[in-house]
């Protein structure tokens, strides 16, 4: 048995999206080589692993989320040797490999599903979901979520793109496979896991019942006592179903389950109650906040919290949650990181949210890459709804805003590839870059750099006590973390105007970290997008 540190609970983690990463050979896809190209800058950020979206072989219809083999590297991103040599390399650097695992369903072009397909008789057909008739369950994609195989006369689950058939994990010889699989990576030295939508593998659809289904975490216990259960290593569910007393199930250490989940109740206030990410809604700070203190407060000694503003599915915070105006960009950018940044937890920061990036207007569905963002738009321009106000959902919460190209540099493509970027840039680029941001010592970068030392500095970032802090005004958000060594409070404005607050916030601190250079003289004024921080 290796023993345990629970490194991941002072570290921070990158997300590293392959595709619009790095790009080192011209074919405008970024790859693995790219990604160890960039090592170094990673490891002046200050991150501790890196978690990397599937690079496995894929037909990539769903960019690389549809895997047709998992021990395989699809051959855009590079080789097995590419991947073997990105393990080392990070770990020269002190930088732990994430893989990004789904294991709810395979894409269609997997061996398994072509074996399936064969009819009954064959043993793999037992490893994906069936059903004589459909029922009313719908694809996220949109759709029902049942496609007809003529010859079987019989229907395959998807709860994504048809070309992603659910998984059955009622199968003891399925499981044993990804069991095997899981081991595969594990031996070749990476750090731990992401995994894709778990929360569905105990499904039983002929129930309706998708999420957390009854199964579900006595086969994350099997899947923990079978692999990864066993090693010093980080484990992250994403889990859209999840509130405080399901994220213990997952993650109280007793339990052998996780180490922690990604929780959405947060980034699903700016929709409308009760309807889909694209009905939009205004964010209401205060209950943004009132979200956020029930996961800090609830979790304590019972389970772990993750905590990020962004990844591959989200659109960008600074557009989503702060100001991407050029005024305001780097000043909510900051206030977001800091925020967020001095809660209990593990921090996840996505590629290009340390340097500021933002979301990435169209005008026309033809520029939309995303298979998700495509079909919606064919649904609700059938439903009724016009083109104009199908892109302003679009626009706000496609996911191609996360997919633009990293930003490394003003010159032609950002210096993302010396060929044709598999999807255009943010035209920001040339003022929003790596370049600009190493080059400036007050940038977006190095209040995402300081906040990473912190919290390896101070215990209480990540595992102190929090309390919510009224402030007397709604945009105005403060909470004090502690333990017995030290105590800080961090207050925060979260609109584009100046905002008063209690006078009595500070606790008598000293301000130890603010995102303005100028210090106010109005103790309780903040300014548009002030973040300040006081240490007793």
């Amino acid at each position: 048995m290796v023993e345990k540190t629970d490194w991941w609970k002072k570290s921070v983690i990158y997300q590293i999206y392959p595709r619009s990463f790095q790009d080192s050979n011209g074919d405008g896809i970024g790859d693995i080589r790219g990604i160890i190209s960039r090592l170094d800058y990673l490891s002046e950020l200050g991150i501790d692993a890196i978690w990397l979206s599937p690079v496995y072989q894929s037909p990539m219809d769903d960019n690389g989320y549809d895997i047709s083999d998992y021990q395989v590297i699809a051959p855009e991103f590079g080789t097995m040797e590419d991947m073997d040599q990105l393990i080392a390399e990070g770990r020269k650097r002190n930088i732990k490999i994430v893989m990004d695992l789904v294991l709810n369903h395979t894409s269609d072009e997997h061996v398994w599903f072509q074996e399936a397909l064969k009819g009954e008789e064959n043993p793999y057909h037992d490893y994906y979901v069936w059903a004589k008739e459909p029922n009313s369950l719908k694809s996220t994609f949109s759709g029902s979520a049942w496609e007809y195989v003529p010859h079987l006369d019989k229907y395959y689950l998807h709860q994504f793109s048809v070309k992603q058939p659910d998984l059955n994990w009622k199968n003891p010889s399925l499981k044993q496979e990804i069991w095997n699989m899981i081991n595969f990576w594990i031996e070749k030295g990476v750090g731990g896991f992401r995994l894709d939508m778990i929360d569905l593998i105990g499904k039983e659809p002929e129930k309706l019942i998708t999420a957390d289904g009854p199964t579900l975490h006595f086969l994350i216990q099997e899947l923990n006592e079978n692999t990864f259960g066993a090693y010093d290593l980080v484990t992250v569910g994403e889990t859209w179903s999840a509130n405080p007393e399901k994220a213990q199930l997952y993650s109280h250490p007793d339990r052998n389950e996780l180490s922690m989940i990604f929780q959405f109740e947060h980034v699903c206030l700016d929709q409308e109650e009760g309807k889909e990410k694209w009905d939009l809604a205004p964010l209401e700070p205060a209950r943004l906040h009132q979200v956020l203190s029930k996961w800090q407060t609830e979790l304590v000694g019972k389970g772990w919290n993750s905590l990020f503003w962004n990844n591959h599915d989200l659109p960008r915070a600074i557009s989503r949650f702060g100001d991407d105006r050029p005024e305001f960009r780097e000043l909510s950018g900051k206030m977001l990181a800091i925020y967020l940044h001095f809660m209990s937890g593990t921090p996840y920061i996505y590629q290009g949210e340390e340097i500021g990036m933002i979301n990435t207007p169209i005008q026309d569905i033809k520029e939309a890459d995303d298979i998700e963002t495509r079909n919606m738009y064919a649904e609700r321009l059938e439903a009724g709804y016009s083109k104009d106000e199908v892109l302003v959902s679009i626009n706000a919460k496609g996911r191609d805003n996360a997919r633009r190209p990293m930003q490394w540099d003003g010159e032609k493509h950002a210096g993302f590839t010396t060929g044709s970027p598999w999807l255009n840039l943010n035209p920001s680029y040339e003022a929003v870059n790596v370049q600009t941001a190493l080059e400036n010592k007050e940038s977006i970068f190095y209040t995402y750099q300081r906040l990473i030392q912190l919290r390896k500095t101070y215990s209480c970032l990540s595992q102190g006590l929090y309390q919510n802090l009224p402030t007397g005004n709604p945009s105005v958000l403060a909470y004090r973390k502690y333990d017995e060594a030290d105590a800080f409070v961090v207050i925060v404005n979260f609109t584009a105007q100046d905002q008063p607050h209690s006078a009595d916030l500070t606790g008598n601190g000293e301000l130890f970290m603010s995102n303005y250079q100028e210090l106010s003289n109005h103790s309780n004024l903040l300014r548009p997008y002030e973040a300040r921080v006081y240490k007793k």
